[in-house]
């Protein structure tokens, strides 16, 4: 069977952008950013304003290697992901997911603008996306349009990635793996098998 994509968000889940400003994250190292270099959420602001602050722990990008999944960019970052984020934490060149002209364009029915372009992307194939921004519309969007087993994981941005996140998707794989088209919901209370990842 396919290995299940694994879409992932930058700011939030890799950047804990929300914890407090003035303590940097325990593991994690400060990248500085120039403005002009990256898309994020600054993308009218002048690149003659500070270096973006992001923080990234490198023991991440062993931690996605170690799971069964096929990783691919799914932030405003983009291809720039894979020249500032990707070299900070060990990865490859990953593929990504250009947002086109759907980025931070806000949709009526309150499904986020990375929602279609992501079940579109995955064409049907099993996936999980890791961000700080899902909310009940965008399960309901994928639970309609998207055919495959999904995982919408919200990751608070205070934190960032923890263990108990990459022991959900190391879940969710196995489960994926023997069940049917199905909406793994992060609400509900599900009869996992223990995980077979370790960090």
């Amino acid at each position: 069977m396919e290995r299940p994509l694994l879409f992932l968000d930058v700011d939030g889940p890799l950047n804990p952008y929300a914890a407090r400003p003035e303590r940097r994250p325990e593991g994690c190292i400060t990248l500085r950013v120039p403005r002009n270099g990256a898309l994020v959420d600054e993308v009218s602001l002048s690149s003659r304003r500070r270096p973006l602050r992001v923080w990234l722990n490198p023991e991440h990008g062993r931690d996605l290697l170690r799971l069964e999944y096929d990783l691919c960019w799914a932030t405003t970052w983009m291809d720039e992901a894979n020249h500032w984020i990707a070299p900070a934490l060990g990865l490859p060149v990953l593929p990504f997911v250009d947002f086109g002209d759907t980025l931070f364009r806000e949709r009526p029915d309150g499904v986020h603008w990375k929602t279609a372009p992501l079940v579109e992307y995955a064409g049907g194939r099993p996936f999980a996306w890791v961000d700080d921004e899902q909310t009940e519309p965008d399960r309901a969007y994928v639970d309609a349009h998207h055919r495959g087993p999904a995982l919408l994981h919200h990751v608070d941005p205070r934190v960032g990635l923890r263990h108990d996140d990459f022991r959900a998707l190391a879940d969710f794989v196995d489960d994926s793996c023997d069940t049917g088209p199905r909406l793994v919901r992060q609400d509900g209370v599900t009869a996992a098998p223990p995980p077979s990842w370790r960090p």
